[in-house]
């Protein structure tokens, strides 16, 4: 029971994933997560925005939505999961709270530079003016790997240039926990 504590945050609604409570995601915003590391946390972000709230996923391949259907079961009805290519987004502009990018598998890493650059721009895009990101990059390693030596990514300085480049504000690291590192930006109110 206490190593689950490690892995589980209280909330005022129970126990919930570092990775949920990080995201800030709250009832009634509507959210768009991009990727999936762990469906359960797909999931969970998904219930906390609400019958209230709109969560959309968005994944490259039908693999990565099988995998979030799969979590998701029958009990979360309010998912839309979307299979397009990262950087066009089905989306009007302005239309998200909060983009929510799993990318601890590197999910990006995996792309070509100038998709990348595409990409991040389209996070901008959908977001309304007050928004957020949180990407999920892959942090220090943790348990075994980390006593066995395994290095951390370096992605998370490309994730902080990107954000940066594209007109986040406010970008910076707000924590490595747990195998993640949560960085967050702005899209200006302006």
């Amino acid at each position: 029971m206490a190593k689950m504590r490690m892995f589980l945050r209280e909330s005022s609604v129970g126990r919930e994933p570092l990775a949920v409570a990080m995201s800030s995601v709250r009832l009634g915003e509507r959210v768009v997560q991009i990727g999936v590391n762990d469906a359960r946390v797909v999931r969970a972000i998904g219930e906390k925005v609400g019958l209230t709230g709109l969560s959309t996923i968005v994944v490259p391949n039908e693999s990565a939505a099988a995998r979030v259907r799969s979590a998701l079961g029958e009990g979360l009805t309010v998912a839309d999961i979307r299979i397009v290519p990262l950087d066009h987004l089905p989306f009007d502009q302005a239309v998200y709270d909060a983009v929510i990018v799993h990318n601890a598998e590197g999910l990006m890493t995996a792309l070509e530079p100038a998709v990348r650059d595409r990409t991040v721009q389209e996070w901008l895009r959908v977001l309304r003016p007050g928004g957020r990101v949180i990407v999920l990059d892959p942090g220090s390693p943790t348990g075994l790997r980390a006593l066995l030596g395994a290095r951390g990514s370096h992605g998370s300085h490309d994730t902080l240039h990107r954000l940066q480049a594209s007109g986040f504000t406010a970008v910076r690291v707000l924590g490595d926990r747990q195998g993640y590192r949560f960085i967050e930006g702005l899209k200006s109110s302006r």
